[in-house]
C-alpha cells in the first residue's frame, strides 16, 4: 500500500501571470484559507513569520481555527512560475494522519488570453503510518474540495 498521495486542483484566474504570482505569494493565508470544507477547518492564524514570505528557508506556524496546525518551510521561489514548501509537525486532528506534505503552487498562462493565469495548487501527502495510509484517499478528496474553495476565494480577491 502506498504511503503517499499526490493531489492537485487548478483554476483559471483572469489576471496576468506576473501579478497573480506576486499577489498569491504575498497574500495572508487567512484571507484565502478562510472557509470550512466538511471537517477541514479554516486557517485561524499564521505565527512566527518574520518579514515578507518570499525567501526559501523561511518558516512559520499555521494554526487552524479549531486548534492544531503545522510548521511550514518555504523551499523554493521561482517568479513568476512557482513556489514550493514543506508542511510538517502536524498537530491536532491531522497529527496522527500526516507525516509531511510537500506543496507547490504553479502559475502558467492560460493560452487563451495574456490576462489569464492557470493557478495549480499541489500537495504530495505522506501518511504518518501504514494505518494512516488507509485514509489517504479520504484526505485527498477533502483536500481537493478545500483547495477548490480556496482557489475560488483567491480568484475573488485578485479580481476585486
Amino acid at each position: 500500500m502506498t504511503k503517499t498521495l499526490g493531489v492537485e486542483q487548478s483554476r483559471v484566474i483572469p489576471v496576468g501571470v506576473d501579478e497573480t504570482f506576486a499577489r498569491t505569494l504575498s497574500i495572508p493565508l487567512t484571507t484565502i484559507l478562510n472557509r470550512w470544507y466538511g471537517p477541514v477547518p479554516p486557517l485561524g492564524a499564521v505565527r512566527e513569520q518574520v518579514g515578507d514570505w518570499d525567501t526559501p528557508g523561511q518558516t512559520r506556524l499555521l494554526v487552524f481555527k479549531i486548534g492544531g496546525g503545522m510548521h511550514e518551510e518555504l523551499t523554493n521561489v521561482d517568479p513568476p512560475h512557482s513556489f514550493g514548501y514543506i508542511l510538517s509537525r502536524f498537530t491536532g486532528p491531522l497529527g496522527p494522519l500526516i507525516g509531511r506534505a510537500d506543496g507547490e503552487w504553479t502559475f502558467t498562462p492560460s493560452g487563451h488570453a495574456a490576462s489569464e493565469t492557470v493557478v495549480t495548487w499541489r500537495w504530495n501527502i505522506h501518511a504518518r503510518s501504514v494505518l494512516a495510509a488507509l485514509l489517504l484517499p479520504v484526505l485527498g478528496f477533502l483536500w481537493k474540495g478545500y483547495a477548490r474553495k480556496s482557489l475560488e476565494t483567491l480568484s475573488a480577491v485578485l479580481t476585486a
